[in-house]
């Protein structure tokens, strides 16, 4: 009776989530979608603390629902989706969860990137690859290979990275250019900046998400960010659903957007 019970209450909250669904997929304006959305997946760590789980045990469930939303992207034709996986400052953690989180990521990758070829997405990897395991910047490197000429979705995985270490390396970047005379410091403009992150080119995010409910950047896409939209929500990233990412984009659309002149 139990079991009937439970089953029965799962299926009615079921349909209400795809009412719900339904009802933003509806509202949302297909002529107002942001091309580029980033989202800080924050709050594995305190989903399997409530749930007395390791904390792998979290990453684990946030890997299913990058699955999830990479796939709603597609389907409202975001053209950019970028995701902080990874920082600079996560190698302070015990070891053993580091360890743990990229033997996740090298699995995932490796168990996801055929799909992501067939679905004509663009894997792209950013941070400072070359300090990372032998063996994940070559499952990364064969990723970004395997999906280089698709033409949908781009989706940026940020894995050891730092929104000011890119900051630096472009600065780098442009100084042996100049060492090089291939450019003259006083042509070094905003589009220079631009054309040496780590997705050259990139349009900056409209809308940045933020799980977990913290209120802060956390070292994410500093230069990019200056004028996105904030979406904090304080759900954590393994209970992030697809209803979720949809009032995300639906409120993004109700926003007056200003970029500092008087409206």
């Amino acid at each position: 009776m139990v079991n009937v019970f439970k089953r029965l209450t799962k299926s009615l909250r079921l349909i209400s989530l795809k009412k719900s669904e339904d009802f933003f997929l509806k509202q949302i304006n297909d002529e107002k979608i942001p091309v580029h959305v980033a989202i800080i997946m924050d709050g594995n760590g305190r989903w399997a603390k409530a749930r007395r789980l390791p904390r792998i045990a979290g990453h684990r469930a946030g890997t299913k629902v990058v699955h999830q939303i990479v796939e709603v992207a597609a389907e409202l034709d975001v053209k950019y989706l970028t995701l902080y996986a990874f920082s600079v400052e996560n190698w302070q953690r015990p070891k053993s969860e580091v360890s743990a989180l990229m033997g996740l990521f090298d699995k995932m990758l490796a168990k996801e990137i055929k799909e992501l070829h067939e679905s004509n997405v663009k894997f792209i990897a950013i941070g400072r690859l070359n300090e990372l395991s032998q063996r994940l910047q070559k499952t990364i490197e064969k990723a970004m290979r395997l999906t280089e000429k698709n033409t949908g979705l781009i989706l940026n995985i940020a894995i050891n990275y730092s929104g000011r270490v890119e900051i630096i390396d472009c600065v780098k970047q442009i100084a042996k250019k100049v060492d090089r005379k291939e450019l003259e410091p006083d042509k070094i403009n905003e589009e220079t900046i631009i054309n040496n992150l780590y997705v050259p080119g990139a349009p900056d995010p409209e809308l940045l998400i933020r799980t977990g409910g913290e209120r802060r950047v956390s070292n994410f896409l500093l230069w990019q960010i200056a004028y996105s939209e904030f979406w904090i929500t304080p759900v954590l990233w393994p209970d992030f659903k697809k209803i979720n990412f949809l009032k995300a984009i639906y409120e993004f659309q109700l926003r007056e957007r200003r970029f500092g002149g008087l409206q």
